[in-house]
């Protein structure tokens, strides 16, 4: 998913079934009028794009993530006499600043940037300044597999309606990964854990935020803890102490309890699933569901190890890709985007011995011999240790992100 995007980590990641509830202000879905126009031009597109040099800035923390772009440069090269470069980056933020800063400077061609991986709060930023070029999402052929009804995140990003403005490129869910060789019957409850953990001190703990996850799982917590998690969903007040008191004082209980007693954390949800493999922890997290499996193939986990979620869900959203205003390979960017949305290259994505990160697109939109690759790569990837639905929970509002990794940096980091 992508470390503050990192979808999923990046980091990105990535995920999933999803049963989101949405406002019932923001709409899911709008139509572009100009699909019809532009598909039929995609041609001329295609023609555009030849020759052009992509940019793409994303998260390069994964060998497997690195991998699968280099199969899809090469593949976008081979096609399209399209060059995609992986510009790999550790926090998409700096992109972000890149991005504003050529804006102020007048730069507004030639930009340096021509996709970016992101979602939440740098959306919103790029986004709320003009800094997009679109709306484009239903311009690509491939928009056709995705059925926004059916994954409502795929055009919502932490609440906010995309509006064509960035593509869906992956699903991500909040997963906890145990070690069922040291722990059988994991807790499934922020209660609960918190109880397993003062009676199993060392085998837990959370990266430290602002990782991605880390502060997914702040706020996990948080909507678990407090008795109005619809508060979330609105842009952070005068009352953020008092809303997040619970928060605090639950953190304040289990820290102790943790791995190193909670006076070090893991810098990421990759260093977690190393934790695991070395026996020193007994739990990860992850924001892509098939991360086990994929650990697992790759001889990265033991086969022990298996994934579950909280009894009432954990936080779910998709990761986007999008195209900056001064992008200087506009037609390229969209071929690309287009391409990796494609349902050759989302069931390679899916694949949990390339990646493992779950396709945006709908089973019912594809075809039938795709409809059957993916069911297949569907029960190969499972590692849930039950085979009840999982309930995805709607994204904080933005607004959290930021407040609630300042917090806790001001509280724990020494």
């Amino acid at each position: 998913m992508i470390k503050n995007t990192k979808g999923y980590p990046l980091t990105a990641m990535l995920t999933l079934l999803f049963t989101v509830t949405l406002h019932a202000d923001v709409p899911l879905y709008t139509e572009h009028t100009e699909h019809t126009e532009h598909t039929d031009n995609w041609q001329e597109t295609l023609n555009a794009a030849k020759g052009q040099t992509v940019y793409m800035n994303a998260w390069g923390g994964s060998a497997n993530i690195n991998n699968y772009l280099h199969w899809a440069a090469t593949e976008l090269r081979r096609r399209y006499d399209v060059k995609l470069r992986h510009v790999k980056v550790d926090d998409i933020a700096p992109v972000i600043s890149r991005v504003i800063a050529e804006k102020n400077a007048g730069r507004n061609t030639g930009g340096s940037a021509d996709i970016i991986w992101l979602n939440g709060e740098n959306f919103r930023t790029l986004n709320s300044n003009g800094l997009l070029y679109g709306p484009f999402a239903s311009r690509l052929p491939n928009w056709r597999y995705i059925d926004p009804k059916e994954k409502p995140t795929t055009v919502v990003d932490f609440g906010e309606p995309v509006n064509g403005m960035e593509v869906p490129w992956g699903m991500a869910q909040l997963v906890f990964i145990y070690d069922t060789a040291l722990v059988s019957k994991p807790p499934k409850t922020m209660q609960e854990l918190l109880s397993f953990s003062k009676k199993n001190p060392g085998l837990f703990t959370y990266p430290a935020p602002p990782d991605f996850v880390g502060t997914t799982f702040l706020k996990q917590a948080l909507i678990e803890l407090i008795a109005n998690p619809e508060r979330l969903q609105k842009p952070v007040g005068d009352d953020f102490n008092r809303v997040t008191k619970p928060l605090w004082d639950y953190l304040d209980a289990l820290h102790p309890t943790l791995w190193r007693r909670g006076r070090i954390f893991p810098n990421s949800s990759v260093a977690m699933l190393s934790l695991v493999d070395d026996g020193e922890l007994a739990f990860a997290l992850s924001f892509n569901p098939g991360a086990a499996r994929a650990g697992i193939n790759d001889g990265l986990l033991p086969n022990t190890v298996r994934t579950y979620v909280h009894k009432g869900g954990t936080i779910g959203n998709s990761h986007f890709l999008a195209i900056p205003y001064n992008s200087s390979a506009k037609a390229a960017a969209e071929v690309t985007i287009n391409f990796l949305i494609s349902p050759e290259a989302q069931l390679r994505k899916a694949d949990p011995k390339i990646w493992g990160d779950p396709t945006v697109l709908s089973a019912s939109r594809l075809q039938p011999e795709d409809q059957k690759a993916l069911k297949q790569q569907n029960a190969a990837a499972s590692t849930f240790d039950n085979k009840t639905p999982i309930q995805t929970l709607t994204e904080p509002h933005p607004d959290w992100v930021k407040a609630l990794e300042e917090a806790w940096l001001k509280r724990y980091r020494r």
